[in-house]
């Protein structure tokens, strides 16, 4: 910033002290021409707002022959602030008709000087105006390809963000192609093993697979972002969760409960996603031990724990399911949404899970 306002100084003392020097060089210090002339160099500074009015201001020192110095730098400011070519021309030919008059009205000129004085006149007023209009053309121009440059990065950054979906697209259909054949195998093959079976207890658990089975579609294709949101596990509640997993034959204890009308669904999904997690990973890690989910409802924040005893002995865990984010994906999903995660061995030997969610939408 100081190196820029030292610049401006500098060339403002140049542009002003240089028509002064060549005032002060005439004769007759207390003439008119002086005068004049010194008035217009003096009001230059005036160009930087008023360009036009710098012009008219040198028009005097113009007429007695000593604005010269200083209507090269008013002229330059008009071409660069109003590029416009029909109104520079306005402007030099103002220049050159106060500029000649005065010399062919007090002087004898053949026809061959006047043309010469003419041509002079009309370029020496011309040219610093035609060298701002370009100087302002060039910014311009910069300017636009500099825009170009801005649009073409963004045009590249879209296409780039459209193939990327477009390929998360090709997934998600592969992923649910893939998936969603198998599990509508195991909802089929539920509803014949029910409809067949004299077993009141086999045709339950049948009847309980093929909800649960249907249930992930569901959840898949609306993650996936193949199907309405629709009665998924974001439309269930935490007891329903519960339920079902205690249907299934897992310990299951809930203590308290979340009033729709006062958490934010944002906050209800992610809380929903953290029992789910842990009684996924409690059930597989330790099966037969009895879990316990507390939910706390605060007005600024809501808390989960999760806890789960020590393993069975005599069962062994399930290794056989494994692959998935678990807790690492289901951390990064509570940071997102503003809150902490923390999970650990608990001093029984069993598990603990703690998620605390902000209450804001």
């Amino acid at each position: 910033m100081n190196g820029v306002r030292r610049r401006f100084w500098g060339l403002e003392v140049l542009a002003v002290g240089l028509p002064v020097a060549a005032v002060l060089a005439a004769p007759d210090p207390f003439g008119y021409k002086v005068i004049s002339g010194l008035a217009a160099a003096l009001l230059l500074p005036l160009r930087h707002r008023w360009p036009r009015l710098a012009v008219l201001l040198c028009m005097p020192a113009m007429a007695g022959g000593l604005g010269w110095a200083a209507i090269l730098v008013a002229m330059f400011r008009v071409g660069r602030v109003h590029p416009q070519l029909r109104e520079l021309a306005g402007w030099v030919l103002l220049t050159c008709v106060v500029a000649v008059a005065p010399v062919l009205l007090t002087q004898s000129l053949t026809p061959g000087s006047i043309l010469l004085t003419l041509v002079f006149v009309l370029l020496s007023a011309g040219a610093p105006a035609a060298i701002g209009m370009l100087v302002a053309l060039r910014e311009q121009l910069a300017d636009s390809l500099q825009r170009l440059a801005t649009a073409s990065e963004v045009a590249a950054q879209a296409k780039a963000e459209v193939a990327r979906a477009e390929e998360r697209a090709r997934i998600a259909r592969e992923i649910h192609d893939a998936v969603g054949h198998h599990v509508t195998l195991i909802a089929v093959e539920s509803a014949a093993l029910g409809a067949t079976s004299d077993d009141p207890a086999v045709r339950e658990a049948a009847t309980r697979v093929r909800g649960l089975a249907k249930q992930a579609l569901g959840e898949m294709r609306s993650t996936l972002g193949l199907g309405a949101a629709q009665a998924d596990g974001q439309a269930q509640t935490i007891s329903d969760l519960v339920g079902q997993a205690r249907a299934s034959g897992v310990d299951v204890e809930l203590t308290g409960e979340l009033a729709n009308h006062e958490v934010p669904g944002a906050v209800e999904r992610a809380a929903y996603r953290v029992v789910q997690e842990a009684l996924t990973n409690a059930s597989k890690h330790a099966p037969g031990a009895g879990i316990r989910v507390d939910l706390s409802n605060r007005a600024d924040a809501l808390r989960i724990v999760v806890t789960n005893g020590a393993p069975d002995a005599a069962r062994e865990p399930i290794t056989d399911l494994t692959g998935g984010a678990g807790l690492e994906g289901l951390s990064e999903r509570i940071r997102m949404a503003g809150g902490e995660l923390d999970a650990g061995p608990s001093e029984d030997g069993g598990f603990q899970l703690v998620a605390v969610l902000p209450q804001k939408s």
